[in-house]
């Protein structure tokens, strides 16, 4: 255990270890779900400013990459499109990406995104502009990808992460040019959104995933 971490961490990180046991039960043993627990954490505690959530970040992410390793080893077969959104900072484009494809796919498709260098904090103004349609993801936390999720993806998205990107053989890959949000006002991103938008229902017509609502922006 890292010494840096309080009590109040250690407590919070071995119940939620507790959780991810018993969630993924009869897939992966205990030593296997502490080890992606504990480095996911790690994952955040290096660039983290607010240490309070971390724990809570820690298993959601490595609940998301147990998820991602029990589809890589064939241990969770359910036949749903799995879709990863790239960027740099997992800030702004992936985390929109994201929030349309799960606004549109709901539980007939898996949809993860990730940075290449992850930011501290979604973008106010992305998180902004999709509240206008009702969206949210300010939940939502800058990540970084990680191989058992790149491998797990049917597609990935990528947004302006050139060489950082990570290249499997074998995978499908589809760069999505598209400006950053970042220093932009909600006026320029408004537009990054609508095509964003466009795009994601156009992905999910190709991965034949029938929207769960219709739009009248794209």
């Amino acid at each position: 255990m890292n010494p840096a971490i309080t009590l109040d961490q250690q407590y919070a990180l071995k119940t939620a270890a507790t959780r991810l046991e018993r969630e993924f039960a009869g897939t992966f043993n205990v030593e296997t779900i502490e080890r992606f627990l504990h480095s996911s954490y790690d994952q955040f505690a290096g660039r983290a400013k607010v240490t309070t959530f971390l724990p809570l970040l820690a298993e959601k992410f490595a609940r998301q990459r147990l998820s991602a390793l029990a589809r890589v080893e064939g241990k969770h077969l359910d036949g749903k499109p799995t879709v990863l959104f790239l960027c740099v900072h997992n800030a702004g484009r992936s985390q929109m990406a994201l929030g349309f494809f799960e606004h549109y796919a709901g539980e007939n498709a898996v949809a993860w995104s990730g940075g290449s260098e992850p930011g501290d904090h979604v973008n106010g103004e992305a998180i902004a502009v999709m509240t206008e349609r009702g969206i949210d993801i300010s939940n939502e936390y800058p990540k970084p990808w990680t191989d058992e999720v790149v491998r797990a993806a049917d597609v990935v998205i990528t947004m302006g992460c050139g060489d950082a990107c990570p290249i499997f053989p074998g995978k499908r890959y589809e760069e999505w040019v598209l400006d950053d949000p970042a220093g932009l006002t909600a006026t320029d991103i408004r537009p990054i959104r609508d095509e964003i938008e466009r795009r994601v229902l156009a992905l999910l017509d190709e991965l034949h995933v029938a929207p769960r609502f219709t739009s009248s922006h794209a």
